[in-house]
């Protein structure tokens, strides 16, 4: 295996992993807050084919990476209807929220294990099985902190556009939810196009990489004491 196709294959399970449990998370937080459509659509589970979205999971960051433009995709969202929760405005921003918070706990947990593989393993002659596991580690506390902070850019459909439209007034939060129905488009413009023709303006760099990058070096610091390294 070349360190190509092993680099590939140590992306796939984190990243099926963080996407899985970012849409879960929202089902089992809209259940808990009195909605159960996502439950009754049998989309709490944790097979990934209940949450892939061909052409937004594979097709497009599959399009995107091959012209070098910024990758971004999407599950297939799990359904929440809002006027079933017991309170929709405040319940909408909290199951908005759990999918990025879940993700950041994930963080934390390949964080708590990436520290301990070192510490134990240390010294160990693991080879490649050992070296794919830490492989893993590292992309899985990477993509689910770049999921957690991707995810909460105020741009419909990502979930911070629902914990924005939940701050605003009623008289501003209908046109910005009205928004949504031009999302693709949207997404293109602001995340494609617009970095394409004025790279310094491009949002993954200047808004989203900054904290994403600060967020990984306090993490990595944090499994580097816990190896006692």
């Amino acid at each position: 295996m070349t360190d190509t196709w092993l680099q590939a294959a140590a992306l796939i399970l984190p990243l099926i992993l963080a996407i899985v449990f970012h849409e879960v998370a929202h089902g089992w937080t809209a259940l808990a807050l009195g909605d159960p459509t996502a439950k009754e659509m049998r989309r709490l589970s944790l097979n990934p084919f209940r949450h892939v979205d061909p052409f937004g999971t594979v097709i497009l960051p599959g399009m995107l990476a091959l012209t070098g433009a910024p990758v971004f995709g999407w599950a297939k969202p799990v359904p929440v209807d809002k006027w079933r929760l017991r309170n929709p405005r405040l319940g909408m921003m909290v199951v908005a929220a759990a999918g990025p918070l879940t993700n950041v706990m994930l963080a934390l947990v390949g964080t708590i294990l990436l520290g301990l593989t070192i510490r134990f393993a240390a010294g160990a002659q693991g080879g490649l099985a050992l070296t794919f596991w830490v492989m893993n580690l590292f992309n899985f506390i990477r993509l689910n902190i770049f999921l957690a902070l991707f995810n909460l850019l105020p741009i419909p459909p990502f979930d911070g556009s629902h914990i924005v439209e939940g701050v605003l007034p009623a008289s501003l939060a209908r046109p910005y939810r009205r928004l949504r129905r031009y999302s693709l488009p949207l997404l293109l413009i602001l995340l494609v196009a617009l970095p394409m023709a004025f790279p310094h303006l491009g949002i993954v760099d200047r808004v989203v990489a900054p904290p994403v990058l600060w967020s990984q070096g306090v993490l990595f610091g944090l499994a580097h004491d816990i190896a006692g390294a």
